[in-house]
């Protein structure tokens, strides 16, 4: 049950819709009473007695039901042309093989549409265009739409996807061939090549990487071994399931923090819930990024609940760890404070800490963002070290897990590292600079650039604004610090999109919950232009595009290196 609540002093002036759910006892405390003249409109928003308000809100509902609605469609259409036959659209598909189970039962609906190829990429790509208009129309009126249409649309297109034969790449079908090289073949995916298992395997013949040790971690790896059993139609619409899910899962995360951070969540999770990148290639992939930020999203939710629960505002800055001095006041710390940071026990923070080890444990990506959640809890030394706590039995667990399954062996980040795509922002500058792609110096100068750029950004998780008055100096210290670690945990997931060498479009999800959360429209506008350069990079009309601009960066010397690399890891 959604309700509507008093506007936050610092939302926009002329439009201010705050939300809640039913069952937050606890809101950080940051805005104050409406302002005068206030009232409420049709869609259920607030807004200043001024001459047009109304009719401006009642156009804005409008405007923002039809982009929901175009959403909605455009997705349903991009389903049915992919579930009609083999195409491609879905690339496990080929003339001859497209199974009922893997088609769906939306597959074979447009019997007379077209099969041709180049009209079906341009299609698609005018879809995906037309719903990210829409996605940002959406994001722009969410605040003035009635809460039951922004959730109603994002189920709606989560239930689509999930129908939807597996879109653009084979990862789903890869996850389940490594899970059926232990169970099935008793071979460790983190040892043996897939090329070494009985080429009979029905996931084998499905999979594509065959020549690459799992790069998965070995929670999710483990989760994979669990739905062996049910064959692979059935491994395949079980991972998609919990993908759903867990997917549906986040968004309502990202409520539940924006709520607490006195932002406002319906905007939030539009934002998160209704991006065509993560619908399409994202959900419509089949992808495991969505149980990773599951527990990244939820780490920060535990932390902001902590700080609630805890007061953050009054001990925000006693009890802290201030770096230059750090060593010497360790030397003087008294046992009395060592257990006041240890008992009695936090479960927020604990929880939080075990959470950012799970997201490291599903896929390494994660690991970027924990140095700069640490920085973050450094004025507030008994959340560190309760944070601390809950990461070293997590670690403790999850470490033995993977021994047991898996022996002494972790999964190959390397060569996947080593792999490069076209159109990735490392690539695309070696072209512009005359070498013809990415170089390996090139690329040694990217993991620099990376490095010092989380570094800064864990300066500013630990520093953040200090000057009293200054904007967000109040929402610091009420949240505990917390909305500053996610500012700068966003901005280090660009940068680590912007300097992979291996670059795809669900990618973007890394940025995506982490900038509706932030107070930082900077953020929110650079992640709505990585949209753009994925769909631009991604989209399948972008080969006609290269052509018809001369531009093939897989010809250059550098180029053709790059793609035997990939190929020798494929069949």
């Amino acid at each position: 049950m959604l309700a509507r609540q008093r506007p936050l002093a610092n939302d926009r002036a002329d439009i201010v819709p705050t939300l809640s759910m039913a069952g937050d006892a606890t809101t950080i405390p940051i805005g104050g009473a409406a302002p005068a003249g206030t009232r409420r409109g049709p869609g259920g928003w607030i807004s200043r007695g001024r001459p047009g308000a109304v009719a401006e809100a009642r156009e804005g509902v409008l405007v923002g039901a039809l982009a929901l609605a175009s959403i909605l469609a455009l997705s349903l259409f991009l389903v049915l042309m992919a579930a009609n036959r083999p195409s491609i659209l879905s690339p496990t598909t080929h003339t001859g093989y497209f199974p009922r189970w893997m088609a769906g039962p939306l597959g074979g609906l447009l019997p007379g549409f077209t099969n041709n190829g180049t009209e079906l990429k341009l299609l698609f790509t005018g879809a995906v265009v037309l719903m990210y208009v829409g996605y940002v129309i959406a994001f722009k009126q969410a605040q003035r739409l009635p809460a039951r249409w922004v959730i109603a649309a994002i189920v709606g297109v989560h239930v689509i996807y999930f129908l939807s034969p597996p879109l653009a790449l084979t990862d789903l079908f890869n996850y389940v061939n490594y899970g059926r090289m232990e169970v099935v073949h008793n071979l460790n995916p983190y040892t043996s090549i897939p090329i070494l298992e009985p080429h009979n395997d029905p996931s084998y013949l499905l999979s594509n990487w065959h020549e690459l040790l799992s790069p998965y971690g070995p929670l999710f790896t483990l989760l994979t071994f669990i739905v062996v059993p049910l064959g692979v139609a059935g491994s395949f619409w079980a991972l998609k399931g919990l993908l759903m899910v867990t997917s549906l899962g986040l968004i309502y995360l990202v409520w539940k923090c924006a709520r607490l951070l006195g932002r406002d969540p319906l905007g939030a999770i539009a934002f998160v819930g209704l991006n065509p990148v993560v619908l399409v290639w994202g959900l419509g992939g089949d992808h495991n990024d969505f149980l990773m930020m599951f527990f990244i999203v939820l780490a920060f939710y535990l932390l902001l609940l902590g700080s609630v629960r805890s007061g953050a505002g009054a001990a925000h800055h006693t009890g802290s760890f201030d770096l230059p001095g750090t060593v010497s006041r360790l030397r003087r710390v008294s046992s009395a404070q060592v257990r006041a940071w240890l008992l009695p026990l936090a479960m927020p923070e604990l929880g939080a800490g075990a959470a950012l080890v799970t997201a490291v444990a599903i896929k390494a990506s994660a690991a970027i963002l924990v140095p700069v959640v640490l920085a973050g809890l450094m004025r507030r030394s008994r959340a560190l070290v309760q944070l601390l706590l809950g990461m070293v039995v997590a670690s403790i667990v999850v470490g033995a897990a993977s021994l047991l399954a898996f022996g002494f062996h972790i999964p190959d980040l390397s060569t996947q590292g080593s792999v490069v795509t076209s159109e990735s922002v490392p690539n695309l500058l070696g072209l512009a600079i005359g070498l013809g792609g990415e170089s390996t110096g090139l690329r040694e100068v990217f993991s620099g650039v990376l490095i010092a750029f989380v570094l800064s950004c864990c300066w500013v998780a630990w520093r953040g604004r200090r000057t009293p008055g200054a904007p967000g100096a109040t929402a610091d210290v009420e949240d505990g610090g917390i909305s500053r670690s996610i500012v700068a945990s966003g901005w280090s997931s660009v940068a680590l999109l912007v300097t992979l060498s291996w670059v795809l479009p669900w990618y973007v999800l890394w940025v995506l919950p982490l900038a509706a959360l932030s107070r930082s429209r900077r953020l929110r506008t650079v992640a709505l232009v990585l949209g753009v350069y994925l769909i631009v990079a991604w989209a399948p009309a972008s080969g006609l595009l290269w052509k018809a601009l001369d531009f093939y960066p897989e010809k250059t010397p550098l180029g053709r290196l790059h793609q035997r690399a990939v190929k020798e890891l494929l069949d």
